[in-house]
């Protein structure tokens, strides 16, 4: 009897820890490119992180966002950027034609990362994390549609979910940026 209490009382511990907020850090992803990249080098830097789309109204903020890692990307800021096809069919294409549309037409040079879902059944498990407060310890938050940013301040912790519509050189996301922590 004292053997099966102390079993449960460790499977207990277990569970619990297995629970416990993962970090942003512990990610490891595919860019467009195929490359591995470990979120481990973020440790120390903001992180905006968005999904993006080639076919939406929306799109256009592709330029802001470049705007934005032009005037602050470097050692302490940095942008995400995560092709998603959840909404209207919205990002119908290849990584090279990703890639591509992003270059010609936006000059982006911030990161881009394999097609992944952020929403649904298949839920890529870094979006998980981003909109689930059991998971990432601050916030619940729910993808609405393409280029919802989420804020990660520079310990790895989500400070903010900032709607779709919201443009990147708004204020919201410029203040953060600038804030000191």
């Amino acid at each position: 009897m004292q053997n099966l209490i102390l079993v449960l009382l460790i499977l207990g511990f277990m569970t619990s820890v297995a629970q416990e907020p993962k970090s942003l850090y512990d990610f490891k992803m595919q860019t467009i490119d195929g490359e591995e990249y470990d979120f481990s080098q973020l440790k120390g830097k903001k992180v905006l992180i968005v999904n993006v789309a080639s076919k939406c109204g929306l799109t256009p903020q592709y330029e802001q966002l470049q705007q934005l890692y032009k005037k602050w990307g470097g050692d302490s800021f940095t942008i995400l950027g995560f092709p998603a096809n959840n909404f209207a069919g919205q990002e119908p294409g290849s990584h090279e034609e990703i890639k591509q549309f992003c270059t010609k037409n936006y000059g982006v040079t911030f990161q881009i990362f394999e097609k992944i879902s952020v929403k649904g059944k298949k839920i890529h498990p870094l979006y998980q994390w981003l909109t689930q407060k059991d998971l990432n310890g601050q916030i619940d938050a729910k993808v609405t549609w393409n280029f919802q940013k989420f804020l990660i301040d520079e310990d790895g912790t989500i400070f903010k979910s900032v709607e779709p519509k919201v443009e990147p050189l708004n204020y919201v996301i410029t203040d953060w940026i600038k804030r000191q922590k």
